[in-house]
């Protein structure tokens, strides 16, 4: 009896270690993923003065962990004592911030990337780094690249006498280019060659932008985290894949930003749908999420272009989804494989490849397969391109462009 009573102690105190060490690595295992993947929300502030950005701090700082001090194109740019003023409000709420001061003038660049630096030193941490130039693959694919290789013949370099023989050659040969490797090393040029970026990556700073295209690029071309732009009625679906698996094949972090879906008041999407995108973004593993705030267009309402209804909406992700549970969707079990170097938007048949190339024989049955996959896959579909220095193995299913899908 006293054995058995003994082999009944050892039994419940192994149950108990046991349990205890389950608890203790499932708390471990959920506070890693906290720490190690947080994910920062906010919003991106467009205002021109230090009270506006108080206030609209103040209205959010108990939901949001994110702020977004966007005065690239404002009077703010370039006046310290206001930018440090905001930044201070902020971080002493307890969020985290990023700050665009805009790009690369001979005027006053030097004067911007001081503020930058600065702030870089005196905020630590939650200086999460610098948004820097604005849609660099929608510059490239919306522009008129015949008439500014025509005009501007020493803007780029060797690559515009190239591209310019090579826009002769396909023209007198009426084919397809054989490939698009001239025109990436091209935009990569680009980019890297960009004085402003050059300067905060010498700084050690980390390097955001937003687009709506040409995500892969953007970070060969040197970001260090891309946000992919929602809005626009564009899929939400195959914005997210866009960005998720160029992201994911280059170790790099991603995030979105919502902006505007009308070209006039109320400039920005329904209360319900921007939190369906929140949502969306947040279960296919963004790590950063935010709502582009501008303009001040209404003196009676001191916050922007948001509603109380988008408020409530931004609130209720806060508390029902970002502090309660995990994505659903971070990881992606399949991806579409784009050929080398395409740089399509993909937003419909008709767009220009590089913003110089008619649509070719390859166009059309990419955005067939494209159609087919996100219409079966969802948000656990991601789009990559066919790049030999990026290794595909973590996807347990590919589908090459070409293939025939029934």
């Amino acid at each position: 009896m006293k054995q058995i009573h003994l082999f009944s102690i050892i039994l419940i105190l192994v149950l108990l270690i046991s349990s205890t060490v389950l608890l203790v690595f499932y708390t471990q295992s959920s506070n890693q993923t906290i720490v190690k993947e947080p994910v920062y929300f906010g919003i991106a502030f467009c205002g021109e003065t230090v009270e506006q950005a108080k206030i609209l701090i103040d209205k959010t700082k108990t939901y949001t962990n994110l702020f977004i001090l966007n005065a690239g194109q404002n009077r703010l740019c370039t006046n310290q004592t206001a930018v440090m003023e905001i930044l201070d409000y902020a971080t002493d709420a307890d969020l985290d911030i990023i700050v665009n001061l805009g790009s690369h003038n001979r005027e006053t660049w030097q004067q911007r990337l001081k503020i930058l630096n600065e702030a870089k030193d005196a905020y630590g941490t939650k200086f999460l780094g610098v948004y820097y130039d604005d849609e660099p693959g929608g510059m490239m694919i919306d522009w008129n690249w015949e008439e500014e290789l025509k005009t501007n013949i020493h803007a780029f370099g060797t690559f515009t006498a190239q591209i310019r023989e090579k826009l002769q050659s396909i023209k007198e040969s009426n084919d397809f280019p054989d490939n698009y490797s001239l025109e990436a090393q091209w935009f990569s040029w680009i980019l890297q060659a960009n004085p402003g970026h050059t300067n905060l990556k010498a700084s050690n700073i980390t390097t955001f932008t937003s687009d709506y295209t040409l995500y892969w690029f953007n970070y060969l071309g040197g970001y260090s985290v891309m946000l992919a732009q929602l809005g626009w009625n564009n899929s939400v679906n195959q914005h997210l894949s866009m960005v998720r698996g160029a992201a994911n094949l280059q170790d790099k972090d991603w995030g979105t930003i919502i902006t505007w879906k009308y070209r006039e008041p109320p400039y920005i999407d329904s209360a319900d749908n921007i939190y369906d995108q929140l949502v969306a973004s947040y279960d296919a593993g963004a790590k950063y999420i935010t709502i582009f705030n501008w303009p001040y267009y209404d003196p009676d309402n001191p916050y922007g272009i948001l509603t109380q209804e988008h408020f409530e909406a931004m609130e209720r992700f806060w508390n029902q989804v970002v502090t309660k549970r995990a994505p659903t969707s971070a990881q992606a079990q399949v991806a579409l494989v784009l050929p080398k170097d395409y740089g399509a938007a993909l937003r419909d048949n008709d767009e220009k490849i590089w913003g110089i190339w008619q649509p070719d024989d390859k166009t059309a049955l990419i955005h067939e397969n494209l159609d087919k996959l996100l219409a079966e896959y969802g948000l656990g579909l991601d789009i990559v391109y066919d790049d030999p220095a990026y290794s595909k193995e973590c996807y347990n299913k590919l589908y090459y462009w070409n293939q025939t899908l029934p």
